[in-house]
């Protein structure tokens, strides 16, 4: 499996020729509605030429579920694209249609398909219906965890059906997201090996190396994660 950082909490993982995208935000449509945030990294008109196997939308904000995007994705695509997400955005999501599998992916959901396996968990975020998911490489019985925006709290890690081997989380502390301490926190008790932070540089000057994870991995906009 190789991940590659999209920005912002955007991650493209590919295994054994299927590619998985997960909030991809690759427009400036949130610059539409809040001037001050503006991207400050332009989006790579690569990643949106793409035909993923499987879209996932976390929660239902606009750089998480950026309409934008989904459009490009679910409107071109020949390709029958299995989309998961939680009900806060599978209404938005599915009016695309274009032949896709649409479902309906809230906490507790599993959804096999090959080698993949991808299991939607707990987030505590600002959205009613925020998930974080495990995507779990069979073949290589390693498990991917993607919290989605969450805040830290200690139920969410003892909760989790593995220990996953890779974290990816935010660490920027606003709009009801972790801050870099917190986020050490809950990476620990996962019990994940590695700990790749996100959800910084785009809109902020945050410095990830904030984040103290002995594990620790930083990622490079529109790089593979080194993992």
């Amino acid at each position: 499996m190789t991940v590659t950082w999209l920005g912002q909490a955007g991650l493209l993982f590919e295994s054994e020729g299927r590619r998985i995208i997960v909030d991809p935000y690759l427009s400036d449509s949130i610059a539409k509605v809040n001037p001050l945030n503006q991207r400050r990294v332009p989006v790579d008109p690569r990643f949106l030429e793409i035909e993923p196997d499987f879209l996932i939308f976390t929660h239902d904000h606009l750089d998480h579920y950026d309409p934008e995007s989904a459009e490009v994705y679910l409107g071109r695509s020949k390709k029958k694209i299995t989309v998961l997400s939680p009900s806060s955005v599978w209404q938005k999501a599915r009016q695309n249609q274009n032949g896709h599998n649409y479902v309906l992916f809230d906490k507790g959901v599993e959804w096999t398909d090959g080698n993949l396996r991808f299991t939607a968990v707990p987030a505590c975020h600002s959205d009613p219906t925020p998930i974080g998911v495990i995507i779990t490489d069979l073949a290589e019985g390693k498990h991917y965890y993607v919290t989605g925006d969450t805040l830290y709290r200690k139920d969410i890690p003892q909760s989790l059906p593995v220990k996953p081997d890779v974290i990816f989380l935010p660490i920027n502390g606003a709009g009801n997201n972790m801050n870099a301490v917190d986020a050490a926190r809950f990476a620990k008790e996962t019990g994940a090996e590695i700990a790749v932070p996100l959800h910084v540089g785009l809109f902020d000057d945050i410095d990830p190396t904030i984040f103290q994870h002995p594990g620790r991995v930083i990622p490079e906009f529109y790089q593979i994660i080194e993992i």
